[in-house]
């Protein structure tokens, strides 16, 4: 063979070579990153039930100490938290020495402090687990049970970015009229033989009270987070206009996204996979009524997008809203991350999973059935959006890595 065909054959070779070499190592990459979300997965389920145990192992810490020690920019709790049947005991035992009306708000809760002085939100139930609230996809009261149900669904998609909550019966008359304050005493009455309260908020009235049946209401507890974390409120970019027959620029504008991304935080950083992430929980759950959101303050679009009021969710199982997807399917970009705990979900997978993690809660059964089989349902819907984006732009472009390493130190 002559020299110069030797060249061209080792050239060839060599090109082969370094082909096939950062072709294999894409692939190990990958594979790598998709094992460690199977792992997570895994150690989700396996983790899934948490018993309300009072004890705290090989700790002398409070449990409120605990769970502030937890939260990080962008996480509100680890991915491993075996305190975390401790913390959530003591939210629905520990004794109230203080109540008052709630944060600043449309919707009926009030602000409790714990023994500790660990403060929590208190929202009242306001309807049977089978009532179905018609009209707007954010029609109704905050609902309860849905902050429970939220936020283990938070914990079974692995974003960790909504503050504990759990369900709790609490006396009216023994455990909150004594450490009231005159604020919200002076909304409490009397209802036949049920004691209610209206609280203050913008859409709070005398003539429609939250009950109690008889002294005992119940209600869900939500931890709130550590005063050194301090909150930064944001405009959704997909909110809506709240006014008829007025629609938001996204509603009308299919190249709306492509101006977000032009924008701080949305033009760097993991801030539009955040709201994107937040797309796919509040359509599952059937919340149309995130029209702010919170960070961390001075984050400059690093902290996560977290997770609170969920209550305007598991209103209608038959309504599936698909405009709450509209960040999905306008950006057609998702987290590798979440596209893959989203497969491994299907097949009813979630709504299996959902129920076992809201067994332990005092206040179960959380859901009912249909809310549960919604959930599925939503799911397939979620999967049908991507697969039209990746036929669309294909898997290089939708599928995005974005990988954080976090620290609990």
């Amino acid at each position: 063979m002559k020299l110069k065909q030797r060249v061209v054959l080792l050239a060839i070779l060599l090109v082969i070579f370094i082909f096939t070499k950062v072709f294999l190592i894409d692939n190990l990459d990958t594979s790598a990153a998709n094992r460690e979300d199977q792992r997570a997965f895994h150690r989700m389920m396996a983790s899934l039930h948490v018993e309300l145990d009072p004890r705290l192992d090989h700790t002398l810490q409070s449990p409120w100490e605990i769970a502030a020690q937890w939260v990080v920019p962008r996480e509100v709790y680890p991915e491993e938290t075996p305190e975390l049947g401790a913390v959530m005991h003591a939210m629905t035992t520990k004794k109230i020495i203080k109540a008052d009306v709630g944060y600043k708000g449309t919707q009926l809760k009030a602000l409790l402090i714990l023994e500790g002085g660990q403060k929590v939100v208190f929202k009242p139930k306001r309807y049977a687990r089978d009532y179905v609230v018609e009209g707007e996809p954010y029609a109704g009261y905050d609902r309860h049970n849905a902050e429970v149900a939220a936020f283990h669904l938070d914990r079974i998609l692995g974003f960790r970015r909504a503050p504990l909550v759990v369900g709790r019966f609490v006396n009216l008359r023994t455990e909150i009229k004594p450490v009231a304050t005159e604020q919200l005493l002076g909304t409490f009455m009397t209802v036949g033989n049920n004691t209610c309260f209206y609280g203050k908020c913008y859409y709070c009235r005398e003539t429609e009270p939250a009950c109690a049946d008889g002294d005992v209401m119940e209600g869900s507890v939500t931890l709130w987070l550590p005063d050194v974390w301090p909150l930064q409120k944001h405009r959704h970019p997909w909110g809506r206009t709240y006014r008829e027959g007025k629609l938001a620029r996204w509603e009308y504008d299919e190249s709306y996204c492509d101006a977000v991304k032009k924008t701080s935080p949305y033009d760097s950083g993991p801030r539009l996979l955040d709201i994107i992430d937040t797309a796919i929980f509040d359509y599952l759950i059937g919340n149309a009524d995130r029209h702010h959101y919170e960070s961390f303050q001075d984050d400059e679009g690093a902290s996560m997008l977290i997770l609170l009021d969920n209550a305007k969710s598991f209103g209608n199982p038959s309504l599936d809203e698909r405009s709450i997807l509209a960040p999905l399917y306008q950006c057609c970009i998702i987290r590798v991350s979440t596209w893959n705990r989203l497969n491994y979900l299907k097949n009813g997978v979630l709504k299996s999973a959902l129920k076992t993690a809201m067994s332990h809660d005092p206040i179960s059964p959380v859901l009912s059935d249909p809310h549960l089989d919604a959930l599925d349902q939503r799911l397939l819907s979620i999967l049908a959006t991507v697969k039209q984006c990746t036929d669309q732009f294909g898997t290089d472009v939708v599928l995005v890595e974005d990988r954080m390493t976090l620290s609990h130190l």
